[in-house]
């Protein structure tokens, strides 16, 4: 297989590029470039990428350059992963495909059309008497397509100036339905709390979120009502309970929930109330590390629920090291279910004979994986981390854990 000898020197060195895509912000803007991606349709290059690509995202601005394709992204995770997808593409003639990703500033198409004039488009769709404004499947509103505007709603820039327009055209907004809008994250949509402060009702179905965590970047709305049926996140909860209460967690006073009447809920004291919580975090560090840990730890989790575990040796180093203990006591009266790992539990609060120690340790991730893939079935609620970073750097990071709840 031939790469195009032209750019083999060129390719940014791993450093470099990881260096540029993690000190990103979630704002940051990267360019992709593909060479000779004059070659190929736009369709055929999006796809192809999109494959290969472990994080979605959204490309903006796409165009051809003399004879190389280029488009823009504002995610520093989706630059990240995009790095990686250099060279993983074939065409047609068995060629890699290279793909650079570098920073790069906010694309001039974008400036202008996040001119606040050019989206008046959201008057026709505010409802005066009810005071709510539906944007559902936005970018496909046939004026704005007929005009050749392009608004995504999933890129800071975009949200940030519909935003503005809600603040400045309808603030005495109740009611605002983002339905439909393809939405991976919520990163543009905390200035709602400032913007649209008196907003009750949020439609939010019918887009790609996948974890509850992200409604704690707008928990500062005193939400009535809420709708997220059709998320991913909706299928992460062992049942309806669950749901309501991780929900309940960030939005206290909710009584609606994708059109469902809640119970009253449990609320302590008269002058402060709250809602029982098992537990509260006190992380007060970086959102993107705090971002990548509970990501990490939903995959993790992800994969140890399956019937198939082997994907955890992707997790473990080579040299890595592994022991099991059950802290009950294999001599109590009553039977456990446990009882037949008690042989292979290394608590060494009862086993003193250092050879037996050192026996009961399991080397190589190979091993770690075998081990745990005989442990029992579990059902973890993937909604109930709460994770204290207490200390970050380069290379580590100490995570103290809570939960989760099997």
């Amino acid at each position: 297989v031939k790469c195009h000898s032209e750019y083999q020197d060129r390719i940014p060195p791993e450093r470099e590029v990881e260096k540029n895509t993690q000190n990103g912000d979630p704002g940051t803007w990267f360019k992709v470039t593909i060479p000779y991606g004059i070659k190929y349709d736009k369709s055929w290059i999006v796809n192809s990428i999109q494959s290969h690509c472990s994080v979605p995202f959204t490309p903006v601005a796409f165009h051809y350059n003399k004879n190389r394709a280029h488009f823009f992204i504002q995610d520093a995770s989706a630059a990240c992963a995009l790095k990686k997808v250099n060279c993983k593409i074939h065409d047609e003639e068995n060629q890699k495909v290279f793909v650079f990703v570098n920073l790069s500033t906010k694309p001039q198409s974008i400036q202008k059309m996040l001119k606040p004039k050019e989206m008046l488009t959201l008057n026709k769709r505010y409802d005066v008497c009810q005071q709510a404004l539906d944007l559902q499947r936005l970018r496909f509103d046939p004026d704005l397509v007929k005009h050749h505007i392009d608004i995504i709603l999933n890129q800071r820039n975009y949200m940030a100036a519909t935003l503005k327009i809600i603040e400045r055209n309808f603030p005495e907004l109740l009611s605002l339905n983002l339905c439909d809008n393809k939405l991976y994250h919520l990163d543009g949509l905390p200035d709602i709390i400032e913007k649209a402060p008196k907003v009750k009702t949020l439609n939010l179905s019918k887009n790609k979120l996948k974890s509850a965590w992200e409604l704690g970047k707008v928990k500062g709305l005193k939400l009535e009502e809420l709708w997220l049926e059709g998320n991913p996140l909706c299928s992460t909860f062992s049942d309806q309970s669950a749901y309501v209460s991780i929900i309940r967690e960030y939005f206290p006073k909710l009584l609606r929930l994708d059109g469902q009447e809640l119970a009253s809920p449990i609320i302590i004291g008269i002058e402060a109330p709250e809602i029982i919580k098992p537990c509260k975090e006190s992380y007060k560090g970086s959102e993107t590390i705090k971002s990548l840990v509970l990501q990490f730890l939903l995959q993790y989790y992800l994969i140890y629920d399956s019937e198939d575990r082997t994907g955890l040796l992707s997790v473990y180093h080579d040299k890595a090291c592994f022991s099991l203990t059950i802290t009950l006591n294999p001599e109590d009266p009553e039977p456990s279910s446990l009882e037949k790992y008690f042989k292979d539990s290394r608590n060494i609060k009862n086993i003193k004979d250092p050879r037996l120690r050192i026996q009961l340790l399991k080397h190589t991730k190979r091993e770690i994986v075998d081990s745990l893939s005989v442990l029992p079935r579990t059902q973890h609620d993937l909604n109930s981390y709460v994770v204290d970073l207490c200390i970050q750097m380069v290379s580590t990071c100490f995570l103290p854990q809570s939960g989760p709840e099997s």
